[in-house]
Formats: C-alpha cells, structure tokens, sequence
C-alpha cells in the first residue's frame, strides 16, 4: 500500500506533518478531514531507488559546505510572534484582483496560480501557494481560507463560504473588496486626524526634556549667584525640584514612565478594564464622537454586507460582535443576537443600547418590516462615513487651537518661573533705591 506524506492544519492554526497509508491521494484526503484536519499539501512518498535520495528532500535545506541552492544561499529564520500579518491594503488589492480574474471566468486554481506568481508580498505569496494547494487537493476555498485566520478574519471566510453555496463567488469577493476599502478608508481618515495631536504632543516632550535638562539647571547656578542666599518664589523652587528629579534621575523617570504605561496596557487587556476603556472612549470629549461614528459605521457596513452576501442572520450577527472593535458595542450586538434568537426584532435591544442614534433605529426598523434590512444598513453606513468626515474636520479644527493654547501654557509657566527670581531681585533693588532717595 502506498505512503503519502501530508501537511495539514488543525482547527486552532497549527501545522501538523505526518504519514498515511493509504490507497489514493483522495483517501488520503478524507482520512484527513475526518481527523479533524484541513490539508494543506499530500504527496506520495517516493520509495529511494538506486541509492539515490527521496525527491521530496529536494525541498529541504540542505547542510554541510557546498550544500547551498544553486540560486544561492536562502536564509529564512521566523520569531515566534512576529510575522505572519497582511497589511489590509495588501489584502484588498489580491481580494479585487482575484474577484475581477473570477468574474472574467478565469477558474479559481487558476486565478490563485495567477496571483501568487506575481505577488511581491512575501508573506501573502506563501499563503496564496498553501491556498492553491489546498484547493487542489480538494477543499473548498473557504476551507483553505479558514487555515490562516491570522490573515484572513471569519467575516472574510464565511462571506466567501456563502459565496461558494450561492454560486455568486466573484459578486461576494467585489462586495469583500469595497467593504475593506471603505474600512481602510474610515480607518486612514482617523490616523490622519490623529497625526497633528500626536506630533505636536511629540514636540512638546521634546521641548520639555531640553529644558529641564539643559535650559533650567543653567538657571538655578546664575539664581545661586545672583540671590545671595535669599529664598526662591515657590513656583521656581517647583520647576528647579522637577529639573533636578528629570536630570538626576533620568533613567529612573522613564522607567517609571515606561511602567506606567506597560500597567495601563495590562488594565485593559483584562475583560472589565478594556470595557471601562472602550466605554470611555466613547464618551471622551471631542474624539469620542469620532469614535461612535466609526463604530456605528462599522457595525451597519459588516452586518448589511453579511446578510446581503446570503449569511444567515444570526451567524452575521455573530461575527459582527466578534469584529466590532469595542466592547460596549460588542455586547449590544451580543444583545441583539439573544433578541432575534428568541424570534424578535434588532429594533428593541439596539435601542436599548444607548449607543445608536433614533435614525439608525428607525432606518432600521424600517428595513425590517419592508424587508430591505441589508439595504437599509448599507445607507446607514454611508450617512456615518459621511458624518466621519465632518466630526473628523471638526475635532482637526478644534484639536489645533487646543494644542498650541497647551504648549503655550506649558512652556510660558517655566518661563514665568525662571523669571520671576529677577523680578523679586529688580523689586528688592527699586526698594533700595527709595530708601536711599529717602535718606
């Protein structure tokens, strides 16, 4: 009986390697799945003849002096943890470049062959090649998808599984494509937004670092000088403290400030800290509105184009409250969810959520009784795309006023505190001088 070698994935992720015996490559195959095993890679194990090694070390490494490729020597070394992510513009030019192959009745092996020959992401290429293999060895594609959850999430596998079963593969795959770039898109506005707050808080620890560790030291041996023993205003004595803590204990700041953030990182990654942080992040002044829009938006575009691609409703509901970002959010989904479970409408519990808008309810509602619920929720999301737009430039507008009132407070009190010694010692001489045009 013949031996074939195979690589296979487990429901976690994790690769596996191994030997079967078995009849034929498709009994190889089913003996897989019924393992519990999504195959990646089966070959028939060829028997060494003549003394002449296994062809299937030809892809192994070879050791030793002289053992290199001719193409030359290949290093390849993975950290555990890193690697193995897709930036999202990436992923969106393979989803549309496969939908368009697709849709102009390229076969699908033979689309993915296509694409992993001319992608230059190193990472995809190599999950493009398992895919193919995959599908040639008889998975579907959602199945093949399904082997790389670090790249491909379940809204994108079961949007293409429902894909498979309505034979509407390339329409579901253009509605995947839109839905990340307008994704992306929300996501690019946010970031950019954010960029002037960063970089001006940037500046300003810069600026703060060279003045308490240059600038005002210099201060403080002219002030030794100049005052002759007498007191400090209290204000200048704060500022010289703070100095002499940054330089005289520079490491042992940014521990501390180090430390500090490294706790609030373990606060939230806990269950009731991130849902304390996610809810403040909603009600936060001037991004929290932001904030509400983007996961208003994100929730009605994921669930319309769900259940439009022919998700069944509660499985997009699911995987809508796996995707939603924030935890407030998650749990009124999750709400939802029990409520159309039991046979009743989304319109109770996503009012009683107290995060949606009564528009987005009534659109909602609407939707429900017409029957036109995807529909409804995609003009829902296009309204808050727009509505991103407008709290974006208004936060912009107001986040630059804020910043520079900010540094100006900031660096006019450590002005004000190196200067006023001089005052007290102009003031102390001015007194002098009366009293000598007195006598």
């Amino acid at each position: 009986m013949p031996k074939f070698n195979y690589v296979a994935m487990d429901s976690r992720g994790k690769e596996t390697k191994g030997t079967l015996e078995v009849n034929s490559q498709n009994e190889a195959i089913g003996r897989l799945k019924e393992m519990g095993f999504f195959p990646t890679k089966v070959v028939e194990a060829d028997k060494a003849k003549d003394g002449k090694p296994d062809k299937s070390a030809k892809s192994a490494p070879a050791k030793g002096k002289g053992g290199g490729a001719k193409k030359g020597f290949n290093l390849n070394i993975k950290i555990p943890g890193l690697g193995g992510k897709v930036k999202s513009k990436v992923l969106v030019t393979f989803t549309r470049q496969l939908a368009t192959l697709v849709d102009a009745g390229l076969p699908l092996l033979r689309g993915l062959r296509v694409l992993e020959r001319q992608e230059r992401n190193v990472v995809l290429k190599e999950v493009i090649g398992q895919i193919a293999s995959a599908v040639e060895g008889g998975s579907t594609f959602s199945e093949a998808l399904g082997q790389h959850p670090k790249i491909f999430n379940r809204l994108f596998v079961s949007m293409v599984k429902a894909g498979e079963l309505g034979g509407v593969l390339e329409v579901v795959l253009n509605r995947l494509a839109e839905f990340m770039e307008k994704a992306q898109k929300i996501k690019g506005k946010v970031v950019a937004a954010m960029f002037y707050p960063s970089a001006v808080m940037t500046v300003a620890v810069i600026i703060l670092g060279v003045l308490m560790v240059v600038v005002v030291p210099k201060f403080k041996e002219i002030f030794a000088d100049m005052m002759g023993g007498k007191d400090l205003p209290g204000f200048t004595l704060f500022v010289l403290g703070i100095s002499n803590m940054v330089k005289d204990h520079f490491f042992i700041t940014v521990g501390c400030i180090i430390a500090l953030f490294i706790v609030l990182k373990l606060i939230i990654s806990t269950k009731g800290g991130r849902r304390l942080f996610d809810k403040f992040k909603l009600v936060m002044p001037v991004l929290g509105p932001v904030f509400i829009k983007v996961a208003i938006s994100r929730f009605a575009r994921t669930l319309g184009t769900l259940v439009s691609s022919g998700v069944p409703i509660l499985q997009a509901l699911t995987i809508v409250k796996d995707t939603a970002g924030n935890v407030v959010v998650s749990n009124a989904v999750a709400s939802i969810h029990e409520s159309v479970k039991e046979g009743e409408t989304i319109t109770a519990p996503l009012e009683a959520a107290n995060i949606f808008p009564p528009m987005v309810v009534s659109m909602v509602d609407v939707g429900e009784q017409t029957g036109a619920l995807p529909e409804m929720l995609m003009r829902v999301a296009d309204t808050f795309d727009e509505e991103v737009d407008n709290a974006v430039t208004a936060m912009t507008s107001l986040l630059e006023p804020i910043m520079i009132v900010f540094l100006a407070v900031v660096v006019g009190s450590i002005v004000i505190a190196l200067f006023l010694p001089l005052i007290t010692l102009m003031n102390d001489m001015g007194q002098m001088d009366d009293s000598g045009d007195k006598k």
